[in-house]
């Protein structure tokens, strides 16, 4: 037995070839002339020796480009011609599909009527169905169905060549939506329905497995492994009788689009759709709301920043259902008795998930590393003389970064920058008073003036004070100074870069805010009232310059040992991160570009006052009697002053709070 195929090094090519080697013969199989290292790699894992015969040629060129000393030899002798190669690409452009799939068919036909082939095998596609209506049979094929895509219409049109230009006896399959090896879970691309993983991934890092979702049900679809492809296109080509047939190679059920991405939740141990909106709810809507809708450009933009968040194409998602339904009557009677069957999805989607998960995930080949993020790039750090700031600048000019530290005491910036030079960085100094906003312009233009781009700033510097309102009330400027800083000197920074960056089309502010603008700790009214001013601001202008590239992450950092808390003797005992560790939380901001970084008990304590603000005041009110004012809050020192064994129990217990 003498074959040809076309397409051998794709992924239903080699799973094909591997089956065609368990019989006996030769395999012709055609490669490009840059393709011949990937097929060696391919002959090896098959262990194929010399049964395997390359013919050099081109999808692309006439006759596929083989010589005609070769179709003389092959005259007569082929004869299984098998045509996969193609373009199996729902985001290819109308240019390569109809130079691939219409034209690369049309040259595959020729060279299958020059070498006298006893059968052409052409692998189409569900796809040549387009958006036919109703239970689409395989004796079908032009039945004026709608093809909504370059991709259909080129399946269609190859699909047409194979049956009317071919000279010789022809068969034709339809694959369903072709997923990975039912046993391993190879697959070779990003496809169908693993556009929709980083999704359930990026769902599974946000909620815990037994919250369940509710989403809309878009309709039906078709999954098929490849080794069910393969199996049934090797064995249905070697049954006589089966000539001038075309055989759909999908799942008897189609199954619902909900169903599928469960079953993946499932294997990806991620929370499930409990609830599927049926899509005939929306199409219950007057005809073209939706889409008069979504051709809006502002929701166009949404759209497309959602999808490319998740890393879907925006060209598949009107091709998620399928309209028609596969009769697979002729496939059933040709497979009986050979036990080829489409094994169960949810028998095999824990393998899909997991090859996906170790091989293919597009995170595993990006640099994530914080210095491809921040090489070259210039950042302002506020309040870097000391503290967070300090330990900020060090990792960023460690990491290739260029720090422009800003503080009022220049003294020890120097000493700083002294520090980054010795460890080979570079580092700029500038002195400001950041609560005096003619000092924040002046810096900002001596700093664009200096520097041709500036890329990021990073709002650290701030103000804390602890003090109860009872003993606030002749002490109002305490509200006035730290509003001044931690407020109007941040968002005055801010300003005084907004228009340079958006100019550049490029910016990224981090806002150091607090873990107490979520908790609402007693004693920080004004810390916390200047913390939550800066976060409403942020998420009201963020809305505003996204357009411009311009970006921002809000961090509620917790308790955090610096000069800042040390008037208050009872933090001493108390759990706190690290001014180092609070860096990392600035560094991974300015890498991954969130817009929050939060800790857990910061969230739960956000939504606890949501859902149930009066016995979160409560719990408050008690750490209010469980935690005084200090001795400095009321003007005075108290060298005795420490914490009591129930302060450290509850410190301990919601670790971070400010109390």
């Amino acid at each position: 037995m003498t074959y040809f195929v076309t397409g051998a090094t794709g992924f239903i090519g080699r799973h094909l070839v591997e089956r065609l080697l368990e019989r006996e013969g030769e395999i012709h199989v055609l490669v490009r002339e840059g393709s011949q290292e990937r097929l060696d790699a391919l002959v090896e894992r098959w262990g194929a020796g010399d049964r395997v015969k390359r013919v050099v040629g081109d999808l692309q060129e006439a006759r596929l480009g083989v010589s005609d000393d070769v179709v003389a030899a092959l005259q007569g002798h082929v004869e299984h011609f098998f045509h996969l190669a193609a373009i199996y690409d729902m985001t290819a452009d109308d240019e390569h599909n109809e130079r691939l799939n219409v034209a690369g068919t049309r040259h595959a036909v020729d060279l299958a009527n020059a070498v006298r082939a006893g059968c052409l095998h052409h692998v189409s596609s569900i796809a040549a169905a387009g958006e036919f209506k109703g239970l689409f049979r395989e004796d079908m094929f032009d039945e004026g169905q709608k093809l909504p895509s370059a991709y259909h219409r080129t399946k269609f049109e190859s699909e047409k060549i194979a049956r009317e230009a071919s000279a010789v006896p022809w068969r034709v399959y339809r694959p369903a939506v072709v997923v990975g090896h039912s046993q391993t879970g190879e697959m070779d691309k990003i496809d169908g329905p693993y556009y929709f993983f980083k999704a359930i991934q990026k769902v599974r890092a946000a909620l815990p497995q037994w919250v369940p979702l509710v989403g809309p049900e878009l309709g039906h679809t078709n999954v098929v492994p490849v080794d069910f492809v393969a199996a049934a296109l090797d064995h249905i080509a070697h049954q006589p009788g089966l000539d001038e047939q075309a055989f759909h190679l999908t799942n008897p059920r189609s199954q619902r689009v909900g169903e599928v991405m469960n079953a993946f939740a499932d294997a990806a141990h991620a929370p499930k759709l409990a609830i599927r909106v049926d899509k005939r709810l929306l199409d219950a809507l007057p005809k073209g709301v939706i889409s008069m809708a979504l051709k809006l450009p502002q929701l166009k933009e949404i759209r497309r920043t959602v999808l490319a968040d998740f890393g879907i194409p925006d060209q598949i998602i009107g091709h998620i259902a399928l309209r028609p339904e596969f009769d697979t009557r002729d496939t059933e009677r040709a497979l009986a008795g050979s036990g080829i069957v489409v094994p169960p999805l949810e028998d095999y989607a824990e393998k899909l998930w997991d090859f996906w998960e170790r091989r293919l995930d597009p995170d595993l080949f990006k640099d994530r590393s914080f210095g491809a993020a921040i090489n070259g790039r210039t950042v302002v750090i506020t309040g870097a003389s000391s503290g967070i700031g300090r330990a900020t600048a060090i990792k960023v000019a460690a990491a290739g970064g260029i720090p422009l530290l800003v503080a009022r005491g220049m003294e020890k910036l120097e000493e700083l920058r002294s520090e980054i030079e010795d460890r080979g960085g570079t580092a700029y100094v500038y002195s400001a008073d950041l609560s005096d906003m003619d000092s924040i312009e002046e810096v900002v233009a001596r700093m664009l003036s200096d520097h041709p781009a500036i890329d990021m700033l990073v709002n650290n510097a701030g103000r804390s004070i602890r003090r109860s309102i009872k003993l606030s009330h002749d002490r109002f400027h305490d509200f006035e100074r730290t509003m001044q800083l931690n407020y109007f000197g941040a968002i005055k920074m801010i300003m005084c870069l907004l228009p340079h960056m958006s100019e550049r089309g490029f910016g990224h502010v981090v806002n150091v805010s607090s873990i107490g603008a979520q908790t609402n700790p007693p004693r920080f009214s004004a810390y916390v009232a200047s913390k939550a001013a800066m976060d409403a601001w942020t998420r009201v202008v963020s809305s505003e310059v996204i357009g411009d590239g311009v970006s921002f992450t809000t961090i509620h950092m917790p308790l955090v040992r610096t000069p800042m808390i040390a008037p208050t003797k009872i933090y001493d005992a108390f759990p706190t991160i690290s001014p180092d560790e609070a860096a990392d939380m600035i560094c991974e901001a300015m890498r991954a570009k969130p817009k929050s970084i939060n800790t857990r008990l910061g969230t739960i304590g956000e939504v606890s006052y949501t859902l149930m603000p009066k016995v979160v005041d409560q719990i408050l009110h008690m750490a209010y009697k469980i935690f005084p004012d200090s001795a400095a809050s009321r003007g005075e020192s108290d060298p005795k002053e420490k914490a009591s064994m129930e302060q450290i129990a509850m410190a301990n217990i919601m670790r971070g709070v400010h109390w």
